[in-house]
């Protein structure tokens, strides 16, 4: 399913947002027609929205296109709000104004019992990382390299500090050896995932993390909309507790967050 604006999408359309790169987006998984954190995606579309395009997103004319995608979908699966203009060209960025429309997307859920995460690590840092743009080219491509090295993902280290920042497509966050949850103070995309963690258990600390403690910790995982907390077992040479009580009451955390329906 493509839709824009509550029609089919174009050709025209689809082509012009491959063609020009230029737009921003958020997924979310929708289970049983709810979402957790639905309030947050909006909210993150809307700050994206003014940032990209110096525009207002309509929030209540986006949710009526939610709610009738999801009203049409069944089961569990993630859902894909891209804001673009397609009238935006290489030629003309920047020189007309912007009038943002939402392409809507469904695809297939990742797949239950999904196994722990081994992890390279890369020192590299996204562009506008506060933004959950749509240029994924960098990143992708450290993830196909990585994978040639035989992990399973990259994850990232920034380049002028020597710190942890996050993973491809995920936050990431760590355990201490006494149990306490950190996650790397960085310059990084605000996920739902981490601020619908950190809002239930007021425990957690956001604190820079040199490369050089990683080995210190004594388990680590990954967070993002599709995939919830997906332990990691190995970065670089060094393994992980992937059963980890604390990474265990995550998980369980994180279902009992209240999913919210359009």
């Amino acid at each position: 399913m493509a839709t824009v604006d509550g029609r089919d999408a174009t050709a025209a359309e689809l082509g012009a947002l491959a063609l020009t790169g230029f737009g921003h987006f958020t997924s979310m998984h929708v289970a049983s027609g709810a979402v957790r954190g639905l309030d947050l995606h909006l909210d993150r579309l809307t700050r994206d929205c003014k940032t990209v395009f110096d525009a207002e997103l309509d929030r209540s004319h986006l949710l009526a296109q939610i709610r009738d995608v999801v009203a049409a979908e069944s089961g569990d699966y993630t859902l894909r709000v891209t804001v673009f203009d397609p009238q935006i060209t290489l030629g003309n960025v920047g020189t007309v104004e912007a009038h943002p429309v939402s392409l809507i997307t469904t695809r297939a859920g990742a797949p239950g019992g999904l196994q722990p995460l081994r992890v390279k690590t890369v020192e590299f840092q996204r562009d506008s990382p506060e933004v959950k743009h749509v240029g994924l080219f960098s990143q992708l491509h450290h993830r196909v390299a990585a994978k040639r090295s035989g992990f399973d993902d990259v994850l990232f280290v920034d380049p002028a500090s020597g710190r942890v920042s996050e993973g491809s497509t995920w936050n990431v966050g760590f355990v201490t050896e006494d149990g306490q949850v950190v996650w790397p103070e960085a310059a990084v995309l605000p996920g739902v995932t981490m601020a619908l963690l950190t809002a239930a258990d007021a425990s957690h600390v956001t604190r820079a993390v040199p490369l050089a403690d990683v080995s210190r910790m004594r388990a680590a995982f990954a967070t993002n909309a599709s995939i919830g907390v997906r332990p990691i077992r190995l970065i670089d040479g060094h393994e992980f507790d992937a059963e980890d009580p604390v990474l265990v009451a995550l998980q369980e955390t994180y279902r009992e967050i209240p999913a919210q329906r359009p």
